[in-house]
């Protein structure tokens, strides 16, 4: 019989890419989400995950070999983060606390393991780069540090494994998602050829100068199945980037070329794109309606703030992957043509013009 997954958050970022794949693959894929969205082969689940009752109900008649959690909500501080966020995770896993409960349960978290939450990002004592696994927590409340211990006390209680994914900034296609810096660089480049304003690069000069990787979201897609399927992989935390590395300095150039446009030379100052954007909203809504476009929300599509605190980080981020080379995952992703190929399926969808 085939495999049976059940992705927590389906409609985001790295959830749509898990749901692409697992499909693909043959599972029998449900995808919960508040509100879910039609995805093929997806079969959607109704759930708020802040109401422990509810869920369970949802998930009354579910029973996912692999249960991939890809979702959080924003709070106003980082104490509400972790309230809530290790809630929905708690509610969840109570949820799926039964005799065919799941095998292996995945959760995506992130590099502020090592940065920090955003009330105190990239600030005080870090650890060295290259990021590694064994380098522990910060001193410090974090709510991805309260997801984990959410999910290491149900796999002790219910007898699962587990596996935790710490990508970099992810690149891929979502709507109304707060974290999403390529439709963010999409939709400013857009406007920047659109009125012909510069296309200036927003963050601080250590990220134009140094080295930095990311994520495609199909290679933390990839990733996670790996690791679900790979008995080495339980029960282990995992960095995973796209095996390249680059500079900003060289990025930016190739970006403003995709679209059409140059690049403002870098006058080693911070222009937050939060600022640059901030008036926006009504062009970009003339644009939508001029083009026929399917978002006219400027909210729902860019997250100027996210990307201003990863472009603006004072260090150098370089993440290693090692721990996953040794255990045998060998994916790989250019990150220029992640960005490339993301652009071309806004534009193929009617997101950007």
């Amino acid at each position: 019989m085939g495999k049976t997954a059940l992705i927590v958050g389906a409609s985001g970022i790295v959830g749509s890419a898990t749901a692409e794949l697992l499909v693909r693959e043959g599972w029998t894929v449900h995808g919960l989400a508040r509100r879910p969205v039609e995805q093929p082969g997806v079969r959607p689940v109704t759930a708020d995950l802040q109401d422990g009752t509810a869920t369970a109900v949802a998930l009354a008649d579910i029973h996912p070999d692999a249960v991939f959690i890809t979702t959080w909500l924003r709070q106003d501080s980082e104490a509400e983060n972790i309230r809530v966020n290790s809630a929905m995770v708690r509610n969840l896993l109570n949820g799926l606390s039964k005799p065919a409960g799941p095998r292996h349960v995945a959760l995506v978290t992130g590099l502020k393991h090592y940065l920090g939450p955003f009330e105190s990002y990239g600030q005080g004592a870090l650890p060295q780069t290259p990021f590694r696994e064994e380098q522990g927590r910060l001193d410090i409340e974090n709510f991805y540090y309260a997801q984990e211990d959410e999910v290491f006390a149900a796999a002790i209680r219910d007898d699962f494994t587990w596996s935790v994914h710490r990508p970099h900034t992810v690149i891929g296609k979502a709507v109304g998602n707060a974290m999403n810096m390529g439709t963010t660089l999409a939709v400013y480049a857009t406007l920047c050829r659109e009125t012909g304003r510069p296309f200036i690069f927003p963050g601080s000069a250590m990220q134009w100068n140094g080295l930095t990787d990311m994520t495609d979201a199909g290679q933390l897609a990839r990733h996670l199945l790996w690791a679900a399927e790979t008995e080495g992989a339980h029960n282990e935390v995992f960095n995973v980037v796209n095996g390249d590395v680059f500079r900003w300095k060289w990025m930016w150039g190739r970006i403003a070329a995709w679209f059409g446009i140059e690049a403002s030379p870098f006058d080693g100052t911070v222009h937050p794109l939060e600022k640059q954007m901030a008036e926006d909203e009504p062009l970009w809504r003339k644009i939508a309606l001029r083009d026929g476009l399917a978002e006219a929300d400027l909210t729902r599509l860019a997250s100027p703030w996210h990307t201003d605190a990863d472009l603006g980080r004072p260090i150098e981020v370089v993440t290693d992957m090692s721990k996953s080379r040794r255990l045998g995952f060998t994916g790989y992703q250019s990150t220029d043509e992640a960005f490339f190929t993301l652009f071309a399926r806004l534009r193929a969808n009617g997101f950007i013009p």
